[in-house]
């Protein structure tokens, strides 16, 4: 009995092991023994039971023979094509067009698959938890091919162990291409193969970037984390600093000379790159003259050139803590492109005559030549508004003493202000949704360590600057997006908010006792602004800020315009940053182009650009809130004694995020350690419930902390409840 028990056990079910065979490649057709061959059995029990799952198969219509003894998959199963996001424990969800809900993916079914990975599928007849199944059936296209993480050395071989969590698998790596790393060290590895029958992939250690927890080491695996550089190729540097940065009288001819109009530049105190001026003056038929003055990079950064290649392939440049990495080298970033002050300069402007109820009654384009007479922080831009006043204490003044500034800027400075105070009301009356969202910054000590946290926000200077910089964006775009026939151009798009994350914002603010009507854009707009200002000063500010951007789409760059939801406009370009940003720079060239009178140029061309610069924005984005949560994590490190009252930001089934209120530091409160009671997650409150207690804590709930663990390498906070 015990003999016949065995020998059924023996038989082996191969179905599994022949579809996937047939499916790695769905064109080819087998036989018995080729698929032996691969499954590496040569017993005739083996064969027998996998010429009978053949013939199986191919009677539920699985598989189809052929020829005679030879199978092929049945090719009318329907593929999809989508993007892996991957989940816990090697199990994943595909993004895709085909389906309202993303598709679940087994860890068995992943086949090699990682994140962010476009890949082939087919859906199951099943489904898991209610979610639609499937298999990954190819990789299409690999999403990254090099990771940064920690090395393991062995005697014979290592492994490096990713940093990342959405990276199921360690990398092995043979002794000959570790590049010598010590056991420990932060490196940056390269994927070359996965074998077959291996768990991972093998790779190749590129790059050796530090000690973890080292400072520069953790700045420089934010970088690698997202494939951004840190340094320029040697080459591209020597061509920007051959560059002739001279103003010469040749190219002042070709251009509007504005030299004489009163310019001046607003910006952070901290600002080493100035991309934006303003000029000013008041015309004798009582209207006003305004000047929007851009770098013109463009003149410099010329087409196909290795600097404008360099400068493509990063996008953008990325503000993280304690540096910027930027777009072009720092001969033309911080000297040539920059409008200094008391220095002259090419510019692209847009020149408007505004009259005093912010009326556009004219409006040119083109190359100019202007001289910044002054700079102004924005805490002195304030002041004055302010004041009304030319005085600038000594206390916010750029150059560290107190000083007097002409007449003329501070009317220049107030008419502004009030210009633009009038243009933005229009831009809110029209639909446009108000993001005061306070940025997080750092007060850094000598060494880059964090001794304190402060809030930045929008007071009326910066928002003078943005609603002129708003303006040229909009003019600079519907001057090319409403001319007929259609010419291609490099449009800010936005789409209109999800339904589903409007909803389950609703759910979510309704905890703090507000309400949303999404009846139309109009009452959407309306409730999503009153919600903004209503929660100003409030514990839940922070969080109900962040939902909300959540809840909008991507803004992204595109030649399809669909206007852009946020600011309520129905054309808008990305025009007056083109020494942070690329698509600025095709704009001006765009820009420049159909002013000579040319006909439109390739669609798909800039389309494929527009795709680039807005998948290294996400990335850019990335790396900069990396660089705060780390940041964060440093800072928490040196206050492990110190009690927070915080407010619950987010509720799971494994434990609650509490947000800081003074700092906006966030951390987790595991189940496991709220002392007391065992805690359930209660979906439908946003709450942990007490089971024996009915003690509860639920979202938007304050709470006192303390930090139980602060991990600079993971980058994640864990806190405990001071009860």
């Amino acid at each position: 009995m015990k003999r016949k028990n065995n020998k059924k056990q023996s038989v082996k079910n191969y179905s599994q092991s022949i579809l996937t065979i047939l499916k790695s490649d769905r064109k080819q057709t087998f036989n018995h023994k080729q698929i032996a061959a691969k499954l590496k059995v040569n017993d005739a029990s083996s064969r027998n039971q996998i010429i009978k799952n053949l013939h199986k198969l191919a009677a539920q219509k699985e598989i189809k023979e052929v020829l005679r003894g030879k199978f092929q998959l049945i090719s009318s199963t329907e593929y999809f094509i989508g993007k892996v996001d991957m989940a816990a424990r090697g199990n994943a969800y595909i993004i895709s067009d085909a389906f309202e809900d993303d598709v679940y993916i087994a860890s068995n079914n992943m086949h090699k698959a990682l994140h962010g990975d476009t890949v082939e599928l087919y859906i199951y007849n099943r489904k898991k938890n209610g979610r639609q199944e499937g298999e990954i059936t190819q990789i299409i296209e690999r999403a990254r091919t090099e990771y940064v993480g920690v090395v393991q050395l062995n005697e014979k071989f290592a492994f490096v162990v990713p940093d990342s969590n959405k990276m199921p698998v360690d990398v092995f790596v043979p002794l000959s291409k570790t590049m010598k790393a010590e056991d420990g060290d932060k490196v940056l590895v390269s994927l070359d193969e996965w074998p077959d029958k291996a768990d991972c992939p093998n790779g190749t250690i590129i790059k050796i970037l530090g000690k973890p927890g080292d400072h520069n080491t953790e700045i420089h695996s934010i970088l690698a984390e997202y494939g951004l550089p840190y340094e320029f190729p040697v080459e591209v540097e020597a061509f920007a600093n051959n560059i002739d940065t001279s103003i010469t009288e040749g190219e002042i001819a070709k251009r509007r000379d504005m030299r004489s109009t009163l310019t001046f530049t607003i910006d952070p105190k901290d600002a080493k790159d100035f991309d934006d001026a303003l000029s000013f003056q008041k015309l004798k038929n009582g209207n006003y003259e305004v000047g929007i003055h851009i770098a013109d990079v463009s003149h410099y950064v010329q087409e196909g050139t290795i600097l404008d290649d360099e400068a493509y392939e990063r996008a953008t440049s990325v503000y993280l803590v304690d540096r910027v990495v930027p777009m072009l080298p720092e001969v033309l970033s911080n000297n040539a492109c920059s409008l200094r002050p008391l220095e002259e300069k090419y510019t692209f402007s847009a020149v408007f005559e505004i009259n005093n109820k912010a009326v556009i009654k004219n409006q040119w384009f083109g190359r100019t030549v202007t001289y910044s007479d002054a700079r102004f922080a924005y805490e002195e831009a304030q002041h004055i508004i302010e004041s009304e006043d030319t005085f600038i204490p000594d206390e916010i003044a750029i150059k560290g003493k107190a000083y007097t500034t002409d007449t003329a800027v501070k009317d220049a400075i107030l008419k502004l202000d009030e210009l633009a105070k009038i243009m933005r009301s229009k831009r809110m009356k029209n639909g446009a949704i108000s993001f005061d969202k306070a940025e997080v910054k750092f007060n850094l000590d000598k060494q880059n360590n964090p001794v304190g946290v402060f809030f930045k926000t929008s007071k009326d200077a910066n928002k003078l600057i943005e609603e002129f910089m708003l303006l040229a964006n909009k003019k600079v775009a519907e001057l090319i997006g409403k001319q007929s026939p259609q010419k291609t151009f490099i449009y800010r798009i936005h789409d209109e908010p999800d339904d589903q994350k409007l909803a389950s914002l609703q759910r979510i603010v309704s905890q703090f006792g507000h309400q949303l009507n999404f009846k139309s854009r109009e009452t959407t707009t309306h409730s999503l602004n009153t919600l903004l200002k209503n929660v100003k000063g409030k514990k839940e500010q922070n969080l109900v800020d962040t939902l909300t951007i959540r809840c909008m789409s991507k803004a992204i760059y595109s030649t399809k315009n669909i206007g852009h939801y946020g600011l309520a406009f129905n054309h808008y370009s990305h025009f007056t940053s083109p020494i942070r940003r690329y698509p600025d720079v095709m704009a001006h060239r765009l820009l420049q182009y159909y002013l000579d009178g040319n006909k439109s140029t390739s669609e798909d061309v800039y389309e494929d650009k527009c795709k680039h610069s807005s998948n290294m924005e996400y990335l850019a984005t990335k790396a900069e809130r990396d660089s705060i949560k780390y940041m964060q994590v440093k800072y928490m490190q040196d206050h492990k004694e110190n009690v927070f009252l915080g407010v619950i930001s987010g509720v799971t089934e494994w434990g609650m995020y509490v947000e800081i209120i003074e700092n906006k530091c966030e951390g987790m409160v595991r189940i496991r350690d709220i002392k007391g009671d065992f805690y359930r997650f209660d979906t439908d409150e946003f709450a942990l419930i007490g089971e024996r207690t009915k003690n509860k804590y639920q979202l938007g709930d304050e709470v006192e902390v303390r930090v139980k663990q602060a991990d600079l390498v993971k980058k994640h906070l864990d806190f405990i409840l001071n009860i």
